[in-house]
């Protein structure tokens, strides 16, 4: 489904009891998978970010950038791994994500937002300290033994003073998935993870979550559009959802169990995504609630 021009005012139409509903609302929006790749898919986020700006809402964007990290990497020899969808960091793959994640990729966001009218603000976790994270430790298959996967960091507090002040300023915040330890310490954190607890913290309205799939798929791959927390629950007890869905998912069933009313699973592949799922009936994804 894209919008066409000949659609665009049937679909304003549609959008606008929505715009209604959700003005003054904090939406937190997961950035990643193709849409983060693709030159038209990559100027379309942009343009849909600030309208839902203009009109009313408060975005707050959290991205990934894990194609990019794999690329650096094997531009000085090193392969990315993964265990239990989580990537494995050594102190020389931290400074590739901090890099990659708060430079490149951070700053390509919010220069295609600003070109687009909007106001965006890049941040990271490190700024004024605003996520606060300690070292993950992972555990076997049979919970008897824990895995160290280097510096990868658990939230242990988000401050939402800063985006708060952010979103009164009409300001985008744009923020990288880096923690900072009590010792000052760089955490990676995965930007699922992030979406998800910052999304509680500003008892947000919406989380969602862009992705390369159509949204949560059932065993013969057909997509489920409405799930309630322990239909989720019992999508991971029969193993639906494993590999790297897994930290999406978890992320996106505590935000559901936790204040934030919708949570919402979408295709970033398709054009406007964005646009279509919060401001049309139909939508373009999963969504999930507590009940």
């Amino acid at each position: 489904m894209t919008i066409e021009a000949q659609d665009k005012a049937a679909i304003l139409s549609e959008a606008l009891p929505y715009i209604r509903q959700f003005s003054g609302k904090t939406i937190v929006i997961k950035y990643g998978g193709n849409a983060m790749t693709d030159a038209v898919l990559k100027d379309g986020f942009a343009r849909d970010v600030v309208l839902l700006k203009l009109v009313g809402l408060n975005p707050v964007v959290v991205h990934g950038g894990g194609p990019q990290i794999n690329q650096l990497l094997a531009r000085i020899g090193k392969q990315g791994e993964f265990i239990q969808g989580m990537r494995v960091t050594d102190s020389e793959t931290m400074d590739v994500v901090e890099m990659v994640l708060g430079g490149l990729v951070n700053k390509e966001i919010v220069s295609l937002i600003n070109q687009h009218g909007g106001k965006a603000v890049g941040l990271t976790g490190k700024d004024g300290n605003f996520i606060r994270a300690k070292k993950l430790y992972l555990k076997t298959a049979d919970g008897e033994d824990v895995i160290d996967i280097g510096q990868v960091g658990d939230i242990e507090s988000i401050d939402p003073s800063l985006i708060e002040l952010m979103d009164t300023r009409d300001f985008i915040p744009v923020i990288a998935p880096v923690g900072v330890g009590i010792d000052g310490s760089a955490y990676n954190i995965n930007a699922d993870v992030v979406a998800g607890k910052l999304a509680e913290t500003l008892k947000a309205e919406k989380l969602i979550m862009m992705t390369n799939t159509e949204g949560v798929l059932d065993k013969d791959g057909n997509l489920l559009t409405g799930l309630t927390a322990v239909q989720v629950d019992a999508l991971f007890a029969d193993g639906t959802i494993h590999g790297g869905m897994l930290p999406k998912i978890s992320s996106a069933l505590d935000a559901a169990k936790n204040g934030v009313k919708t949570v919402h699973i979408i295709d970033g592949r398709v054009k406007h995504a964005l646009l279509l799922e919060i401001l049309t009936e139909a939508g373009v994804g999963t969504m999930i609630r507590a009940q």
